[in-house]
């Protein structure tokens, strides 16, 4: 496959929202240990997941060399929502 195929596959795979949760790393001196959860802010077009860890910090993800699970994607987040609502989009 080639790189911008798999670069495309990246993008589909991890939107922008889809949350991560770190299961280890080859870059630990950034200050973003293990089991932190984070969120998707864009993947670029060499494949890096760019994240927003939950403690602020913003190191990046290689899909193949960074071990990590996903949390959820955008899409079931408001799937989710949307089944709580009740009549006329109101919570009850």
């Amino acid at each position: 496959m080639n790189k911008r195929k798999q670069v495309e596959r990246i993008k589909e795979r991890y939107p922008v929202g889809t949350r991560i949760e770190l299961l280890s790393t080859m870059d630990d001196i950034q200050g973003v240990e293990k089991g932190i959860k984070g969120t998707v802010i864009g993947v670029d077009d060499i494949g890096t997941i760019h994240m927003k860890w939950d403690n602020g910090r913003g190191l990046g993800l290689i899909p193949g060399e960074d071990n990590f699970k996903v949390l959820s994607r955008p899409q079931e987040t408001s799937q989710e929502q949307s089944n709580d609502q009740g009549m006329g989009g109101m919570t009850l």
